[in-house]
């Protein structure tokens, strides 16, 4: 663990906060979103309703009696929880404990004909059909004829970029991706990441999104796998749907189908990925922790083993970068290497800025965000980094 003193774990009880202003008003808007997706019944409106009253007025209750990972929420906290309100626990338990309750409300753990529908499914679907993915696939084309280090570079930065592709943080900023500000990586420790990049035996890619964020990173990996700079991928994503647009096992195949019926370059891609997952290139994972409320310090036995016999873990995302260095009030400077010492191998994070927590940054570069843009900075979507240990 690192020396530096764990800094405050950040709530949603303060009015006003990032966090109160995600519990109170993107969670409710996502159920309406939830709601209007489906031609659910009486009976999962009722629920629906119910969450959304729990979550303003209620606390924390028990998983119902037959839940199959009742056992593991209990490991995860549930017990320490119950009976506290919403906004009074660990702010990443609380959001991820919602969404967990939110497939309970929509029968998705059945038994029932609700069991295994995705609530997010039309959301992720009309983005990964969206023009804007056509635009992006068709910029393939252009790449097709530069040097591959440029190649590389160009699918790394859009692997990056495309965390900015999250439909949970539109809903409660929708011009996001329109704002004027110019986006700019506050810190970069891309050369590292790069000579980590060179000749690697097995990447292991800790996936975040879905639709316009998974396919650049599907595309970073058969890229990688083309030109021998890695051997092995292995792809993690969630068991369950997660977050909105959190990328499951079946968001990974509607990916492939997307980009193997694609004109032009996408295609070759796809059909790379495909070849990919038959002979073992690319592994594609779903371990139960993927959705676990808690920091990956607490990375269980067998996970940890395989992130260990990595030469490299990526990890994409706002809400796995919280995970990794542990969703804590930081102070901006504290070193990124400390906060992640406890991780079992090398690693390097892709985020796109989208949450208060931030670590390894300057403090001149602090500065100018600050003078520049207030603490804005911090969850606007307009900045990233590349972070490396």
């Amino acid at each position: 663990m690192p020396d530096t003193p764990p800094a405050p774990v950040i709530l949603g009880n303060e009015p006003g906060s990032f966090p109160h202003s995600v519990l109170a008003e993107r969670h409710p808007a996502i159920v309406r979103q939830v709601r209007e997706a489906f031609p659910y019944g009486p009976e999962q409106h009722r629920a629906l309703d119910a969450l959304v009253e729990s979550c303003a007025k209620g606390v924390i209750e028990p998983l119902p009696a037959d839940a199959s990972d009742g056992d593991r929420w209990a490991a995860w906290g549930m017990d320490e929880y119950v009976g506290r309100s919403w906004f009074d626990v660990p702010w990443l338990w609380s959001e991820s404990h919602f969404y967990r309750r939110l497939l309970d409300a929509v029968g998705y753990f059945g038994p029932g004909p609700w069991q295994g529908i995705d609530p997010f499914r039309p959301s992720k679907l009309a983005e990964l059909h969206s023009r804007e993915t056509d635009e992006e696939l068709a910029a393939l084309d252009d790449l097709a004829d530069r040097p591959v280090a440029e190649r590389t570079e160009a699918l790394l930065h859009g692997s990056l970029w495309g965390n900015r592709a999250d439909l949970g943080f539109r809903l409660s900023d929708a011009d996001a991706e329109a704002r004027a500000a110019v986006p700019g990586l506050v810190a970069d420790d891309g050369d590292a990441l790069r000579r980590l990049l060179t000749d690697a035996d097995t990447l292991c890619l800790i996936a975040d999104n879905a639709g316009r964020e998974l396919i650049p990173d599907l595309l970073l990996i058969a890229h990688l796998l083309a030109h021998g700079t890695i051997r092995r991928a292995v792809l993690h994503v969630k068991p369950y749907p997660y977050y909105v647009s959190d990328a499951t096992t079946a968001d990974v195949v509607d990916a492939l189908r997307r980009l193997t019926d694609a004109p032009g370059e996408a295609a070759g891609y796809g059909r790379r990925l495909w070849s990919a997952m038959a002979d073992g290139g690319l592994t594609v994972r779903a371990h139960p922790f993927s959705c676990a409320p808690l920091p990956y310090a607490d990375l269980p036995d067998d996970f940890r083993a395989e992130l260990a016999a990595a030469t490299l873990t990526l990890v994409k995302g706002d809400l796995n970068y919280r995970r990794l260095v542990g969703d804590r009030r930081w102070p901006p400077t504290t070193a990124f290497a400390e906060v992640t010492a406890h991780f079992p191998g090398p690693v390097a994070a892709l985020r796109t800025l989208k949450s208060d927590v931030i670590t390894g940054l300057g403090a001149d570069t602090e500065a100018a965000l600050v003078a520049a843009e207030g603490q804005r900075w911090r969850t606007s979507g307009t900045h990233a980094l590349i972070q490396v240990r």
